[in-house]
């Protein structure tokens, strides 16, 4: 038991009203130690809160070396009340400490805390005319602030609300999550008394409000149930350091509880109270911010449009019994007067200045991972600076410095630290030399990087390394072999020759065949669009690669289809497509006959899958060109497959035949004659029955189509029906009446929409 004086201030987490009672409290108070929520394994770090380079939001990280990703974040903005605290007791040389449970006992558990009940809360919203706690809340305190006489009020508030929802005692059953939750509390109380221990005579213990009825006994009590309470508990290292933070972020739930909707709000609510502004004067200072926004952006903004927003403002804040109006006022005034019932300005308002797009700034010599300051180094050498905005960056890979900056990126990339994601280059973008890569900087990021430094103390070693393990330890022959072309975008030629060997290892063993040419484009990619990045030593190897996969693919080829579902089908033609799109990118004659040799057997296999011989044919055709037997070959293959034979069965083989052959080739269908004349024969020469059966697969394979291909081939089928190429039409009378008749039919078919009705008089 201590004599030291206790003061508890509840709180709301991240709220300005109550950090500026919280100041004018402590100034009453005038406390020799200030004691704040938060984990006590950071109280190491706690000093940085009052380097000049600091710049806020920052969060606090604390997390396991031995496992990084199982890490808790504690966020901060400049309103917080809890960074508030902190900076109050460093300014003036107060003892500063956190008061929780440790994170090294809750990081060594499966589990978290149960968190406070928010039906009384909810109710009491209910009952003042608010929709929520927090509307509550924030019209109650949050803006219209006041002094030390709130804290009183919020520890009453609290009990009672503690005392409806709680029982006397921990029940029999209590569950893992109640009891950590009792244990946090202790730990609050542990913590109070080893500063009067200490001895601390005045101290100011700066917690959620919830908890404050939990402490005020603490320095009169000798703490031995608190004491058996946490007793026993597991425990594991952990380390801290601080992160910079964003206002987005700060909408997340973290280790501060529920993430805060309106953190550009609250900085607004901080900023002008500490000006001295009144409720109403913030909410008129808000309008202009907003409007402000509004004429940046192009749109026509005036004065008067400030002046009826606030009028609005105030007239809805009156009709619901609100002294000022508060921010769901303020947001349907500007909804109505400066955004004229247009949704779309409103989102740029909330994105912009409701949450805000500020991000805080760590001091350099702050305590991190050897692989963070190498991060921070190359950042500043290549001025390439983390924004939390998305930001759109154009690399010329001519440049040093942008292929600098491009290496940089990859390799973070091959570290799952997606700082930046790769955009497809379009016009005047594209090109070899051209790379454009999407970046924003999250705050998680950081502790990605942390996650990352197991691999090394540099970007490139820990990437070449942790693309070593990958190679290793992996065993799906696509992803290697997309890990290519990212090694050499990433310029890691020291782990080119393992990944290389291992995916010739795999592609001797695979029977995977989907898996083999699902493997062919990304490098076929690599191998021609390598570009500015590739070495002399590169291209051989990798068309060595690429030889060795397409020979096992068509060696399994048949094998993989016979007896295939029309799903598996579906997905077999298109690795067909994609592997002979990338079979012609690669440009070698022998691999082009063997893969031609491979799709020609296929196509003549009678057990074959009929939508993947269809597809097979094809390809084919369509390098019918270079092939010594020409077209007319490939048409004799069309026909003979579209032949009628009297069975429904038969006629259905057809049908998904032609599906695999014209699958996204509308196109071909619209310009090529040939083609158009055999399939008008096969359906001409079909009676009414086997035409009504194949009508739902044909109309399957049009649906495919794009409308305006569609309405091409309407624009077709509505004129005479062309003859194949050779052959003289006979001399017949075209009768437009009986040519009518099949339009609605043939508009079935194709999926197309009736045409509207002329209006009779």
């Amino acid at each position: 038991m201590s004599d030291a004086e206790l003061r508890v201030f509840g709180v709301r987490h991240h709220g300005p009203g109550t950090a500026r009672a919280l100041l004018a409290g402590l100034d009453e108070f005038a406390p020799d130690c200030v004691l704040v929520e938060g984990p006590p394994d950071a109280d190491g770090v706690i000093h940085w809160l009052a380097h000049p380079s600091l710049v806020m939001p920052a969060a606090l990280l604390v997390y396991r070396p031995d496992e990084p990703r199982r890490a808790n974040f504690y966020p901060f903005a400049a309103f917080s009340p809890e960074y508030r605290a902190l900076r109050y007791g460093l300014e003036r040389g107060l003892v500063v400490g956190f008061m929780d449970l440790p994170r090294r006992h809750t990081l060594a558990l499966a589990y978290g805390p149960t968190m406070p009940p928010m039906a009384p809360f909810q109710a009491l919203a209910a009952r003042t005319g608010y929709d929520s706690y927090e509307a509550w809340w924030n019209a109650a305190i949050e803006q219209t602030g006041g002094g030390p006489e709130l804290f009183p009020a919020i520890l009453q508030l609290a009990e009672e609300m503690r005392l409806a929802v709680e029982p006397p005692a921990p029940p029999a059953d209590e569950s893992p999550e109640d009891r950590l939750a009792r244990q946090r509390e202790a730990a609050m109380r542990r913590r109070i008394r080893e500063a009067a221990a200490g001895g601390c005579r005045r101290i100011a213990a700066v917690c959620g409000a919830w908890h404050g009825p939990a402490l005020t006994d603490a320095p009169a009590t000798d703490g031995a149930a608190d004491v058996a309470l946490l007793a026993d508990l597991p425990a594991v290292e952990v380390e801290a350091t601080w992160v910079p933070w964003t206002y987005g972020r700060l909408t997340q739930s973290s280790g501060y509880g529920a993430g805060l909707a309106s953190p550009g709000w609250y900085d607004h609510l901080w900023t002008t109270g500490e000006a001295g502004l009144s409720p109403s004067a913030m909410s008129a200072m808000w309008l202009t911010r907003v409007a402000e926004l509004l004429r940046g952006e192009g749109m026509d903004t005036s004065p008067g449009h400030v002046i009826e927003a606030v009028r609005l403002a105030e007239a809805l804040a009156a009709l619901r019994g609100r002294p000022f109006p508060t921010l769901p006022e303020l947001e349907e005034a500007t909804l109505s007067v400066m955004c004229d019932g247009d949704h779309e300005p409103l989102e740029l308002i909330r994105r912009r200045l409701i949450v805000g797009e500020r991000m805080g700034i760590i001091p350099p010599d702050a305590p991190t991972v050897p692989l963070q300051r190498d991060l921070n180094a190359q950042q500043t050498r290549l001025q390439l600076w983390p924004e939390p905005e998305k930001i759109a960056l154009t690399l010329d890979l001519r440049q040093s410095n942008d292929m600098e900056r491009s290496r940089l990126l990859h390799r973070l990339w091959l570290l799952e630290i997606p700082w930046g994601v790769p955009v497809k280059a379009r016009g005047s973008q594209a090109g070899t030399y051209a790379e454009v890569w999407q970046l924003q900087w999250l705050p998680d990021l950081s502790a990605k990087v942390i996650a990352a430094a197991m691999w090394g103390n540099t970007v490139r070693d820990a990437a070449a390394a942790r693309v070593g393990d990958t190679v290793a330890s992996h065993d799906d022959l696509s992803k290697l072999v997309n890990l290519i072309d990212r090694i050499i975008s990433a310029d890691l030629p020291e782990v080119m020759p393992a990944i290389l060997t291992r995916v010739e290892e795999l592609a001797a063993l695979s029977r995977d065949v989907p898996g083999l040419l699902a493997a062919l484009p990304p490098l076929a990619d690599t191998l021609r669009y390598g570009g500015l990045r590739q070495t002399a030593e590169h291209q051989p190897i990798l068309r060595h690669v690429f030889d060795r996969l397409l020979t096992r693919a068509c060696l399994g080829l048949p094998g993989a289809c016979r007896s295939l579902d029309e799903a598996a089908a579906g997905a077999m033609i298109e690795r067909l497509s994609a592997a002979a799109v990338a079979v012609r990118l690669v440009g070698n004659e022998q691999a082009l006959e063997r893969w031609q040799t491979a799709l020609t057997r296929l196509a003549d296999l009678p057990d074959i899958n009929p939508t993947v011989a269809g597809r097979a044919t094809r390809l084919l055709f369509d390098d019918a060109a270079i092939r010594p037997r020409g077209a007319e070959f490939m048409m004799a293959r069309l026909e003979r497959a579209l032949t009628p034979r009297g069975s429904v069965g038969v006629t259905r083989f057809a049908a998904d035949w032609l599906d695999g052959f014209l699958r996204d080739s509308g196109l071909l269908l619209v310009h090529d004659r040939t083609l158009w004349g055999a399939i008008d024969r096969w359906l001409t020469g079909m009676d009414d029955g086997q035409f009504i059966d194949i009508l739902p697969l044909l109309r399957r394979t049009f649906s495919y189509y794009p409308e305006a291909i569609r309405e091409q081939l309407q624009s077709r089928v509505s004129e005479v029906r062309p003859r194949p190429t050779g052959v003289a039409a006979p001399q017949t009378r075209f009768d437009p009446e009986r040519a009518a008749a099949v339009v609605p039919v043939l508009r079935r078919l194709l999926g197309l929409a009736e045409p509207p009705q002329e209006a009779s008089l």
